[in-house]
């Protein structure tokens, strides 16, 4: 799952979050969960290509959503955001740092839930689409 996705479902589970922790807990859970659904994947030689265009249009998302969450939400919000994104810290470490900041059999798990194929592109713009409108609804009753 590109990390644009992670990002707006973790936006989306800090707004309903009843507070700080939850929200970190449950958008790490809904990693998985994501990670699981047959997704967008390409293989290491073309890797950076799409991380790159994804984790800038996912830094974009992050700021877009810290400015329009009233301040009250605004921990839960990022918070949710940070444990959604947090498992994929693997990705930049073994690329800058030549090592996954996590255990090998967190990595090994991690990679093995994963059907991913260049052909579930669809999946991911559906899979924004739906949790933007989401946030669309929810950050209008704030």
């Amino acid at each position: 799952m590109l990390i644009t996705n992670h990002v707006l479902s973790g936006a989306l589970i800090g707004l309903v979050a009843p507070d700080v922790g939850s929200a970190f807990g449950r958008g790490f859970v809904s990693h998985f969960i994501l990670d699981s659904v047959p997704h967008f994947g390409v293989d290491d030689a073309h890797l950076m290509r799409v991380a790159v265009p994804d984790g800038l249009v996912g830094l974009v998302a992050i700021a877009v959503l810290a400015r329009a969450t009233p301040r009250r939400q605004l921990l839960p919000l990022l918070s949710g955001i940070a444990g959604a994104c947090v498992p994929d810290l693997d990705k930049p470490g073994r690329q800058f740092f030549g090592r996954s900041p996590f255990p090998a059999w967190f990595d090994r798990a991690h990679a093995v839930i994963q059907p991913e194929s260049t052909r579930h592109f669809p999946v991911e713009v559906a899979a924004a689409s739906a949790f933007t409108a989401a946030l669309l609804v929810l950050l209008r009753r704030f």
